[in-house]
C-alpha cells in the first residue's frame, strides 16, 4: 500500500504543475467501457474476459502533437455469490456472501496524437501498476433491496505494469460557440492497449473453501499481462 500511496502522490504532484505551467492547453478527459484479456502464464489461470470502466486525463502541450497524463481502470476478472446461514446460532437466516477478483490499473499516459481534425488516431506508452485484490462481502436482502452487513478483505498485491497502445478518436460534435461553454468537441474513442504486468499474488473463482469451520484459499502467482480494448467518449477542452 506504501507505494501505491507513493505512486498516487507523484501522479497528483505532476499533474499539478503541469496544470500551472499549461493552464491555457487544451486537455482531454475520457469514459470508457472495457474488456480485458489475460495473456500469457495469466491466460493459462484466469480463463475469463474482465469487465472493466476505464478513463484518463491528459493535457496537450500547446501548437504539438504530444499529450501528458494519468490512466485509471478497475476492472473485474470474476466474481462469484453464494448463500450461506448467518452464524451457526441463526441458521434460519440467510445471507449472501460475495467475492469479487479484481485489479486497479494506474499509469502515467503520454500520447502521441494531431492536436486537431474529425479523425484523430493516436499512440500511448504507459507506466505504472496494477493493484490485485480480492475482497467478499456479506449482503441481506430487504423489502427495498440488499444491505451490505460486512466486508472484508481477503488478498491483495501490486505489480509493476508498463505497455503500449493506440487507437482512434472520432468527432462526433464540435462547440462553434465559446470556449466557456461545454467542451470543444466531443470523440467516439475505440482503442486496444497491452500492459506487461509483474508477478502477483491473486486468486480466481473457487479458491476460498471452508474446511472444518476455516476459511482457506488457493492462490496464484504468476505475471499479469493484460490485452484490453475499449469503446468510450472522450471529450476536449
Amino acid at each position: 500500500m506504501d507505494k501505491i500511496k507513493s505512486f498516487g502522490a507523484i501522479c497528483f504532484i505532476v499533474l499539478f504543475f503541469t496544470s500551472l505551467v499549461y493552464a491555457r492547453a487544451p486537455f482531454q478527459v475520457s469514459a470508457n467501457f472495457s474488456l480485458g484479456f489475460p495473456q500469457n502464464e495469466f491466460k493459462d489461470i484466469v480463463d475469463k474476459i474482465g469487465i472493466s470502466g476505464t478513463g484518463h486525463f491528459a493535457f496537450n502541450f500547446p501548437r504539438s502533437p504530444f499529450l501528458v497524463g494519468v490512466s485509471l481502470g478497475y476492472l473485474v476478472y470474476g466474481s462469484e455469490t453464494r448463500e450461506e446461514p448467518f452464524s451457526t446460532t441463526v441458521p434460519d437466516v440467510l445471507v449472501d456472501v460475495t467475492t469479487i477478483n479484481s485489479i486497479f490499473m494506474c499509469h502515467f499516459l503520454f500520447r502521441v496524437q494531431p492536436p486537431e481534425g474529425k479523425l484523430r488516431p493516436y499512440l500511448d506508452g504507459l507506466i505504472g501498476f496494477n493493484y490485485l485484490t480480492t475482497n467478499t462481502g456479506v449482503s441481506s436482502q430487504n423489502e427495498i433491496g440488499y444491505d451490505s452487513v460486512l466486508s472484508s478483505n481477503i488478498l491483495n498485491d501490486f505489480a509493476f505494469s508498463y505497455g503500449a497502445g493506440g487507437g482512434l478518436m472520432i468527432q462526433a460534435y464540435r462547440n462553434k460557440g465559446s470556449r466557456k461553454k461545454g467542451p470543444l468537441a466531443v470523440y467516439i474513442d475505440i482503442g486496444i492497449c497491452y500492459l506487461k504486468g509483474g508477478r502477483a499474488e491473486y486468486l480466481i473463482e473457487g479458491a476460498i473453501r471452508l474446511e472444518n469451520d476455516r476459511v482457506l484459499y488457493d492462490s496464484n502467482l504468476s505475471r499479469t499481462d493484460l490485452l484490453t480494448g475499449h469503446i468510450g467518449v472522450s471529450f476536449v477542452f
